[in-house]
């Protein structure tokens, strides 16, 4: 692939190759270093100024055509983050998005046009249960990205882990992956069922989906 790209003039990223690879080899990849820490207290400052501002909408499940709030299924404030309005910090955000939507478009051909990313806060002790990350009356959703932004000092203990189930030779197989600040998983929506642990302290992220159409 190194070749084509030559030929193309085309420069490879070798941080969103591992991605790509990652992905196809088994379904979702998890990178600490796709957003620098200087992003993540930016977005971790933004996230926490329009919670205080009481800008964020306790979440619900389904889509905005849909949508019912199950405070049993799932328990998280979120707030919309519009690309066309945004502020410095997500400005950043947005940025690297962007590079990287492009550079899949390119290499893998997936016809990425439209994103959608939202803030969220899980209070302590909320959760979100097992689910899919697409809908009967829309399937446009390929890819599913969160970005951790809690703080610095966050541990196992604390929980909040995000909890992938991955299918390995035909059985079942959960993947915990702890909600470090700056990690990045991004997986494939229509494929992965997931759930997010209560924690024992605020868990913050960035949320959104990578869609075609």
């Amino acid at each position: 692939m190194a070749e084509l790209f030559e030929q193309l003039n085309f420069e490879t990223n070798y941080l969103y190759e591992r991605i790509i690879d990652d992905i196809l080899e088994q379904g979702y990849c998890m990178v600490d270093e796709l957003f620098s820490t200087k992003v993540v207290e930016a977005l971790r400052a933004d996230l926490l100024q329009k919670y205080q501002d009481d800008q964020f909408k306790k979440a619900a499940i389904g889509n905005r055509t849909n949508e019912v709030i199950k405070a049993g299924i799932r328990g998280d404030f979120i707030l919309w983050m519009d690309e066309n309005l945004q502020d410095y910090a997500q400005k950043l955000f947005f940025d690297e998005i962007n590079n990287l939507v492009n550079y899949l478009n390119r290499t893998c051909f997936l016809g990425i046009f439209r994103k959608e990313f939202h803030y969220a806060l899980y209070p302590i002790g909320k959760f979100y249960k097992r689910h899919l990350d697409t809908f009967q009356n829309d399937d446009r959703r390929k890819l599913s990205l969160v970005c951790y932004l809690n703080e610095d000092d966050w541990q196992p203990e604390d929980g909040g882990e995000l909890v992938l189930y991955l299918n390995i030779d035909n059985k079942e197989v959960p993947k915990t992956i702890y909600p470090f600040p700056g990690r990045t998983v991004i997986f494939e929506s229509q494929l992965l069922e997931h759930e997010v642990k209560p924690a024992i302290r605020e868990r913050l992220s960035i949320t959104g989906w990578l869609k075609t159409h």
